[in-house]
């Protein structure tokens, strides 16, 4: 039924529960895997057009855009073993990381740990309430609190 799924991590232990079932729907349905983990970009700034301050950004920019692949083959060597799975490093926030990823790779199921849905943030916007909202398939939210 699901061929390809799309799941979040930032490293955390609650993130690691969604990869963990992520990886067991796969086991499942035979599907695909693919592992996202954001970084913010870094902005150089409106006034500060020098040279030397947007390399200072582009290095940055790799530097977080690499931590973040590490984050993410982490979690594919972790708990994705024996699947077809691809580590994805995205330079957009959470939400919008794992959805344009889902949009890319055509995914059928985003899978969403349950951080962030209760309290305050659960008012101000959390990951998976933005991803429940903005996804074009559907959404499995693993209780990981």
């Amino acid at each position: 039924m699901y061929q390809r799924i799309v799941v979040g991590t930032d490293g955390s232990e609650s993130a690691g529960k969604a990869v963990e079932a992520a990886a067991g729907i796969a086991r499942s349905w035979g599907s695909a895997i693919h592992v996202v983990t954001a970084y913010r970009p870094s902005d150089p700034g409106m006034g500060s057009f020098a040279g030397a301050a947007l390399a200072d950004a582009d290095a940055d920019r790799l530097l977080k855009e690499e931590a973040a692949r590490q984050i993410a083959r982490q979690a594919v060597d972790e708990w994705c073993g024996g699947l077809t799975a691809e580590a994805h490093a995205v330079g957009e926030d959470a939400a919008d990381a794992i959805l344009a990823t889902a949009k890319s790779v055509g995914a059928d199921l985003i899978v969403v740990g349950s951080r962030g849905m209760r309290g305050a943030r659960r008012f101000l916007g959390s990951v998976p309430n933005s991803v429940c909202h903005g996804a074009e398939c559907a959404v499995l939210v693993v209780k990981t609190d």
